[in-house]
């Protein structure tokens, strides 16, 4: 848990790091709307990084008390209802939001009779039942976590409304009962907010019920199973790998990075009447075995007992602890977890360290050349006569007219821009996309054949590929202009400009291309041969088109702000050479009526010179520093 405690810890001295090399850009003048923008994303992504473990598994394998003592055993007790059978009805999250009191969020079943997923949910604060949790007194606050075991019964027709059953399915005939109801879930998901130590550094853990519960809930299968940094796939070491194991690792999990396989209960094997080095063999024949199933390493198959590892570290009992080998299972959590996690934040905040580094050169670069030419300028007057100096005055004001005319030149440009913008907007609209959508629930509705459902799916996402890459091709296009733009300008006065910010959208695509895959994965045709139209269509609209809306969102988003800041390297630079040539004017014009002011003029400019030249080292310097602090071994970085 320490590591997860110190990359806490660095993400807090990054962003320090980061908010004060954003100071000293602003109090130096070398930051623009662009370095703003990347500035706050930077920042907001240290703040809001979250480490998100999920544990998958089929039910009662022990998933709930792995949880326990992995992170709640401080309590001294169990705090997440866990007993033999199924306890966790309903996937359940564990976080900390500090703008939330201690509470548990739940979202009421009947929200599944809509077309709307727990994502959609998640900005609608009415939409969820609240529970208070009352951090003094454990015993209660358990009784309120109860809550994610609870169900209910509700008639079948309702279940049915809600895809929790299928009449068509002789496997679930039995579950109807003399009054014709079901038993169902009472919650669709819940949100426990709690201010545990490692929530609190950004943990997110997520326990999901068994495979029928995973299979049914999109939001699992298609977002926090796929997104999450760690799974811990659970088995028993009792039953080994089952058929339903098998189905859950391949379907929803599958071997790669942060994937983990757990072989709990291993105290079932604890036989007093076998030697230690026969219990030893046997839970090591049960690991390969355990490994071969699932494509992994016998390294990456963890045997433990949650169980006896709970009760240890409730009664401090370290020699049960270390018999229950939770421990190894922790070591590699966090030491795959936390490493790969900051690398990749490491990676992030190093683009846009040098993004700022550039932006910040090109402007004080431009403010540098500008000292320079007022220097040799002012320079240029000694010893000059009257007349000379008031030509001077004139050829200033000559330059600042055609500067000002250049200007107005832009207007045309500008009214393009507006025109382009405004196609872009349209192109990722969120009314056309909505037509899409449309289009492809009518086309699923009219199959005739569940296996006809396919090619509506496929039209909708290639037509979601062809609104991004339309889109894309029109930021190109405006990306384009604003060079050419630049160019010209920079060219008929003399400015050093940088290039335009560029936007790409290809992380929207990619995540398009992800959730074809994932839909394809999870509506296989096994699953929709078997599965009714109307299962299918609340599946599809449930979680696919809401997770395609949301990455429309996103591209809106960018778009957006990017749109905001594409011209900000062109207006600084007309705004700092406009700013420049007033000076030169009332320099040149004050010389012309004091000539005694020339020297001081001079010597003002050289220590203006002297001064950035030495801010510009200093700033460097101090992004070089923070630079170093991202590096994986690297201590707690200097500020400024």
């Amino acid at each position: 848990m320490q590591d997860l405690q110190q990359y806490g810890a660095w993400r807090a001295q990054a962003a320090a790091s980061l908010a004060d090399y954003g100071g000293a850009l602003r109090q130096a003048g070398l930051i623009d709307a662009a370095g703003e923008q990347i500035l706050e994303r930077a920042l907001a992504r240290l703040r809001d990084d979250r480490l998100t473990v999920a544990f998958v598994a089929e039910f009662s394998r022990g998933k709930t008390e792995l949880i326990n003592a992995l992170f709640f055993a401080d309590y001294g007790q169990r705090m997440l209802p866990s007993s033999a059978g199924r306890t966790t009805m309903c996937p359940t999250e564990l976080l900390w939001d500090a703008a939330l009191p201690p509470c548990i969020r739940l979202l009421p079943v009947a929200t599944r009779a809509g077309h709307l997923s727990i994502g959609d949910y998640r900005d609608d604060p009415a939409a969820w039942t609240v529970l208070a949790l009352d951090l003094d007194d454990p015993a209660r606050m358990q009784d309120v976590l109860r809550q994610v075991s609870q169900t209910c019964r509700v008639p079948a027709h309702e279940a049915e409304r809600y895809g929790l059953y299928d009449p068509h399915d002789p496997d679930l005939a039995g579950e109807v009962s003399a009054d014709g109801t079901v038993e169902i879930p009472q919650w669709r998901h819940a949100l426990i907010n709690l201010p545990h130590p490692l929530l609190k550094q950004g943990l997110v853990i997520v326990d999901t019920p068994g495979l029928n519960a995973i299979g049914l809930e999109p939001e699992l299968t298609l977002n926090l199973i796929p997104n999450a940094h760690a799974v811990l796939f659970v088995l028993a070491a009792e039953t080994g790998v089952t058929r339903s194991d098998i189905e859950v690792w391949r379907t929803h999990v599958k071997a790669g990075p942060g994937r983990l396989a757990v072989l709990n209960k291993i105290d079932a094997m604890w036989d007093e009447l076998k030697s230690p080095d026969a219990i030893e063999a046997e839970i090591a024949r049960q690991q390969h075995d355990v490994a071969r199933l699932l494509g992994l390493d016998d390294g990456q198959v963890y045997p433990v007992s949650a169980q006896k590892a709970l009760v240890a570290r409730v009664g401090g009992d370290m020699a049960l602890f270390e018999r229950s080998r939770l421990g190894a299972l922790e070591s590699a959590l966090y030491r795959q977890l936390v490493p790969a996690r900051r690398e990749i934040a490491a990676r992030q905040l190093r683009a846009e360290l040098e993004a700022l580094l550039a932006a910040s050169h090109g402007l004080g670069a431009n403010r540098l050349r500008e000292l320079v030419e007022q220097l040799q300028e002012l320079r240029s007057l000694r010893g000059k006569n009257q007349g000379v100096i008031a030509h001077m005055v004139k050829r200033v004001e000559l330059e600042k007219k055609e500067f000002d005319a250049g200007l107005f030149k832009l207007q045309g440009t500008r009214a393009v821009f507006t025109r382009l913008s405004t196609e872009l907007y349209t192109t990722l609209g969120m009314d056309l996309l909505q037509g899409q959508t449309d289009a492809v629930r009518a086309a699923m509705a009219a199959a005739r054949f569940a296996t006809g459902m396919r090619a509506p799916v496929r039209d909708y996402f290639a037509a979601v590929r062809a609104m991004l890459d339309a889109g894309q091709a029109r930021i190109d296009e405006i990306k384009s202009m604003m060079e050419a733009m630049q160019r010209k300008f920079a060219a008929e006065h003399g400015l050093g400009l940088s290039p335009p910010p560029a936007l790409s959208l290809r992380r929207q695509r990619d995540e398009i291309d992800a959730v074809e895959l994932l839909f394809a994965r999870q509506f296989g045709t096994a699953t929709l041969l078997l599965s009714s139209r109307a299962t299918l269509l609340e599946r599809f609209f449930d979680s696919i088109a809401s997770r395609v809306r949301r990455v429309l969102r996103a591209a809106n988003a960018d778009v957006e702000a990017w749109l905001k800041v594409v011209n900000a390297p062109l207006e600084g630079q007309i705004r700092q050479h406009r700013d420049g040539l007033r000076q030169r004017q009332a320099s040149v014009q004050r010389i012309l009526e004091a000539s005694d002011s020339l020297e001081q003029k001079i010597a003002a400019f050289e220590q203006g010179q002297a001064d950035l030249e030495h801010t510009r080292t200093r700033l460097a310097e101090a992004a070089a520093r923070i630079d170093a602090s991202l590096a994986p071994d690297a201590t707690q970085a200097e500020t400024i």
